[in-house]
């Protein structure tokens, strides 16, 4: 069980009441990392600074917080015999860059975890409750950078849907009490890395992808009973995108990006659409904003980096000829703008782009037009894992050290500050209720102006 461990705050300086608009229901919320603009959302922050409450999690896990009204939902991976200790992260380094660990560093624990879901009050930071889903000893291994818990849980209002690449799928309601589970079995991951792609949910179904080195597929489950709705072989290998409801203009798809290309699907599960062209481990996940689909990847070791922006009402191959930047149904394409990790987000008339080596670029979304070219946000040797998000004007980078650098939005580039939790930090925020709710590697922070 987590513990309180710092100050609650809530009754002292008095919040907000939430809306339906202070949801953040998936990864990286419904706007793509982009928060509405509130008085009580922080610019300055550290770790006793502007900290209405933090919390001590358990285990070990990536997977971001979701949050619905006072529901924060997180999830976990606990080794029962032993203390799993992150290394810092100069030990994540590839040895190309002189670090201590290899790319292909990977483990397999053999003691028991335990596969968990905690409910947490977003005004006081209290466990309102924890649920076990799962026990047993992990089936695969997972890179040392990784966790069994990567992927983000996904709430509807009414349940909240945990997806474990290893483990299976677990519906459970506001109160924890579980709904419905269905078992999965666990396949191999390239070079054993471990999964990390979230489930997302429309207004019938919980989708999930598994893409692995086995038996590739993504399939639909029925919300309220869990009944398998459909499933679609993929001629995929392993990646590790989350797929994205597009409700456009003219129907609702599920995107889904990988190193085979990005295809969609309508709901129920016939190919729509298909698109070749992109780069070897496909990480960053698609996202819509401004009426376009916007879809990367950009493994550094490959020549290949794209960046698409795809129009609404696209059918078949959809794949650009030769040297070609556009078509009918690609508003425009760039070979070299992907990162490796993070996602991009498109936020006040600029598509920002965070590579995992510490740049930000920023183009126009509407052309792809370059506004400015790579800037270093800090003359540290910091790595980001973590995607961007944005609000009252600035964009946030979080890096793998735990420090948020705060950057002016808009065509002029101007780092603004850099906030420091001072610990190890992978997961995307979420931001709801006018605060900044924060996982790293052993906390989960609830920040907001406090004064």
């Amino acid at each position: 069980m987590a513990r309180v461990i710092g100050a609650v705050f809530g009754v002292a300086f008095g919040f907000a009441v939430l809306s339906a608009d202070d949801n953040w229901p998936r990864f990286r919320g419904v706007h793509g990392g982009v928060a509405e603009d509130h008085s009580s959302l922080p610019e300055v922050w550290g770790a006793d600074q502007n900290v209405v409450w933090k919390i001590d999690l358990p285990g070990r896990s990536w997977s971001s917080p979701v949050v619905w009204g006072d529901h924060i939902f997180v999830t976990t991976a606990i080794n029962t015999v032993e203390t799993e200790t992150l290394l810092p992260v100069a030990s994540y380094v590839s040895r190309s860059n002189g670090g201590t660990m290899s790319f292909m560093d990977v483990s397999k624990p053999s003691a028991p975890h335990r596969w968990v879901v905690y409910d947490i009050e977003l005004k006081t930071g209290r466990i309102r409750w924890e649920r076990v889903v799962h026990s047993g000893v992990p089936a695969k291994s997972r890179h040392l950078k990784n966790s069994y818990a990567a992927e983000t849980p996904v709430t509807d209002g009414e349940r909240v849907y945990a997806y474990f690449g290893d483990v299976g799928l677990f519906a459970l309601d506001m109160d924890g009490k579980p709904v419905w589970s269905k078992p999965m079995d666990a396949f191999e991951m390239q070079t054993g890395f471990g999964h990390a792609k979230s489930p997302v949910v429309d207004d019938r179904h919980v989708y999930i992808v598994n893409d692995n080195e086995e038996h590739s597929f993504i399939a639909a489950f029925d919300k309220r009973t869990g009944n398998q709705a459909w499933r679609v072989d993929r001629d995929e290998k392993s990646n590790w995108t989350t797929p994205f409801v597009w409700t456009n203009s003219q129907r609702t798809e599920i995107v889904t990006a990988a190193t085979g290309g990005v295809r969609s699907y309508d709901v129920n599960g016939k190919l729509l659409w298909h698109l070749t062209g992109m780069s070897t481990f496909a990480v960053p996940s698609p996202f819509a904003a401004n009426g376009l689909l916007y879809v990367m990847s950009g493994y550094s070791a490959s020549s290949l980096r794209p960046a698409y922006a795809i129009k609404p009402g696209a059918a078949g191959d959809i794949s650009l000829k030769a040297e070609a930047t556009s078509n009918d149904f690609i508003a425009w394409a760039d070979r070299t703008l992907g990162t490796f990790h993070p996602s991009p987000l498109v936020y006040q008339g600029c598509y920002y782009v965070l590579h995992d080596r510490g740049f930000l670029t920023c183009n126009d979304p509407a052309t792809g037009k370059a506004i400015y070219g790579r800037q270093r946000i800090s003359t540290d040797t910091a790595t980001f894992t973590a995607s961007p998000w944005a609000y009252n004007g600035k964009v946030f980078a979080l890096s793998e050290d735990g420090d948020t650098y705060v950057v002016q939005a808009g065509p002029e580039y101007k780092v603004l500050g850099k906030n420091s939790l001072n610990e190890m930090a992978l997961a995307t925020p979420a931001v709801a209720g006018g605060s900044l709710i924060v996982r790293t590697a052993s906390k989960l922070y609830r920040i907001s102006r406090t004064n």
